[in-house]
Formats: structure tokens, C-alpha cells, sequence
């Protein structure tokens, strides 16, 4: 169900903004298809992403809190008078551990959380800078048009996306580092 509520937030989003550009007074196509194609689609990209990785975040985050609460419930049951249930039981403890280390590694290894915030703070700042343009307030209220107006929002607009691209590529750097300090497995061990 918030699939379907974030999709019609994001469609009425990019109605409206696509709206608001169709409404300006600029001379030139170019610089409402720049609105379009550059601003608005890293808005909608941002918006996605943003949605994505707080889902995944919260999915492993959410893995952890609940098999973390089952292990000791299971321990305390302590079936020590039937052999086979004591060894499902210990069975289903290791299994469900091995749920909580890998949710909690996986999360920490593509960094779910810092990426979300990441994208949501980049989607909110390009739509603040959006709204600020539309309205020739903040950053834009000195210029009386939005002609005059638009090289300043361009230059706000590219230095945001390039922050967005320095983290991004940063976080790959992170990620290409950590695996190679990860100890080489056998060639063995590599095939299962």
C-alpha cells in the first residue's frame, strides 16, 4: 500500500511541477525543457531513490529488532527433555543469528540509511531551490524575472547534483575498500 501512495505523491509532484514550468514566462524552450529535463527529472530521480533505500534500510533494520527480540525468547523455552526439539530449537537460534549479523551487515555495508538521507536531503534542497525560483523568493527575490533569474538557479541546481555525485562516488570508494581489505577465501571455499 505505500508503494502505491508514494507513486501517486510522486505523479502529482511531477503534475504540478511540470505545471508550474509550463506556466513561466521564458523565452526560450531551452529553458523550460532545462527545467524539465534537468531539474525536475533529478527531483523525481532524488524522490525514488530517497524511497528505495529508506525501505531497504528499514527492512534490515527491521530483520535485526525482530530476530533479535526471537533468539532469547526460543533460549528461554529450553525443551532440554526432548533431544529433537532441543536440536530444531538450537537450529532455528543459529539460523535466526545468521539472519541478525547478515541484515545487520548488509545495511551497514551498502549504507542504507546514510544513502537515504543522502537522497532525501539532495531531493528536498532542489525542491526548496525549485520552489524559492518559481516564486523569485530566497536566493532568487533580487531578480525581477525568471529569465534573469534562471543561470543562478542552473548554478544551484548543478552544484547540488555534483555534492549528490562526490558522495555518491566517495561511498564507492568506501565500499571498493572495505572489500578489499576482506581476507581472500581459498579457491575452495570461493566455489561453494
Amino acid at each position: 500500500m505505500a508503494g502505491k501512495t508514494t507513486d501517486a505523491y510522486n505523479d502529482q509532484l511531477k503534475r504540478e511541477f511540470g505545471e508550474l514550468i509550463d506556466s513561466l514566462n521564458l523565452k526560450e524552450q531551452r529553458s523550460k525543457d532545462y527545467l524539465r529535463m534537468r531539474w525536475l527529472d533529478q527531483v523525481m530521480w532524488m524522490e525514488k531513490r530517497a524511497g528505495e533505500m529508506r525501505d531497504r534500510h528499514r527492512r534490515m533494520r527491521l530483520n535485526v529488532i525482530i530476530c533479535s527480540a526471537l533468539v532469547p525468547i526460543i533460549v528461554a523455552l529450553n525443551f532440554n527433555q526432548d533431544k529433537e526439539v532441543d536440536k530444531v530449537l538450537k537450529v532455528t537460534v543459529i539460523a535466526i543469528s545468521a539472519v541478525v549479523t547478515v541484515s545487520s551487515a548488509i545495511d551497514e555495508f551498502y549504507q542504507f540509511g546514510n544513502r537515504w538521507y543522502s537522497y532525501r536531503r539532495s531531493a528536498e534542497l532542489l525542491k526548496t531551490h525549485g520552489w524559492q525560483f518559481f516564486q523569485l523568493s530566497g536566493a532568487y527575490r533580487n531578480y525581477k524575472t525568471h529569465e534573469e533569474a534562471l543561470p543562478v538557479f542552473s548554478d544551484e541546481i548543478e552544484g547540488i547534483i555534483q555534492r549528490d555525485i562526490e558522495i555518491y562516488v566517495a561511498e564507492g570508494m568506501q565500499q571498493l575498500n572495505a572489500q578489499e581489505k576482506q581476507p581472500e577465501l581459498p579457491q575452495t571455499e570461493q566455489k561453494l
